[in-house]
């Protein structure tokens, strides 16, 4: 097989992990605090064949980085909802230790423990160990701008909110849910917190089909190019042994 098959081969491979990441970001347009993710593709040399067949080259893909632009804050008017306004997560407790949301669709469990929609514990600001737990009483809920959770005058608690230095101190876990990259602490933040809101997705279903489309019609070139060359190929080996 020529070098250039190799490449091509590659090329639609590398495509293919783009597909998957675009699917992703269009299931979620509607998915509160959820981020897309981006990846560029770079070379990668084949040291077997770097003697023999210099064109040899394949196309994988380069590192990934999630997109934390914020999305558009949208009021719905239900109490147990909070949105971020700037830099910050909100902090849950789960079975492998603290993880890190923007989504804020709360809900009240039976014995009154504030959760994610997906039922983990919102951490309560402090430094208890376990984590503190925000358990609301009766009454009607609200949340002020700095975190705090009263059911009608009383104070249920304080949500925990940090930040990371960098993007690159943290990864995705699964949808909207992000854990810290090994070594990384994050630190106190202290956004403003939006009652009765939820922030929105930072996909653009416009921006999302144009690179699917892109995606796509790459794919397509690509594969007509293996083509080309296959058939080049095979039309040569009979044309050798057909004067033989």
């Amino acid at each position: 097989m020529p070098g250039g098959a190799y490449s091509a081969l590659s090329g639609m491979q590398a495509r293919l992990a783009d597909l998957d990441r675009l699917a992703s970001d269009i299931s979620n347009v509607g998915t509160s605090g959820y981020k897309s993710e981006r990846a560029a593709t770079v070379a990668a040399e084949r040291p077997s064949f770097r003697a023999v067949l210099d064109s040899a080259v394949d196309v994988t893909t380069g590192s990934t980085r999630l997109d934390f632009r914020p999305g558009t804050i949208g009021t719905t008017g239900r109490d147990l909802d909070a949105a971020i306004e700037g830099a910050g997560f909100f902090v849950v407790n789960t079975p492998n230790g603290e993880r890190y949301t923007r989504n804020g669709s709360f809900m009240r469990r039976s014995d009154g423990v504030l959760t994610t929609s997906d039922g983990l514990p919102v951490v309560a600001d402090g430094t208890a160990q376990p984590p503190a737990q925000i358990k609301v009483g009766t009454g009607a809920i609200s949340i002020t701008a700095d975190g705090t959770v009263k059911a009608g005058d009383v104070v249920a608690g304080k949500l925990k909110l940090v930040a990371f230095g960098s993007e690159t101190d943290i990864e995705r876990e699964s949808g909207t849910r992000f854990r810290a990259k090994p070594g990384v602490t994050p630190a106190a933040a202290t956004p403003r917190i939006v009652g009765g809101a939820l922030e929105q997705s930072n996909v653009t279903m416009v921006d999302r089909m144009v690179a699917l489309t892109e995606v796509q019609r790459t794919f397509e070139a690509l594969q007509r190019g293996v083509s080309m060359l296959m058939n080049e190929i095979d039309a040569r080996a009979i044309g050798e042994l057909g004067r033989r």
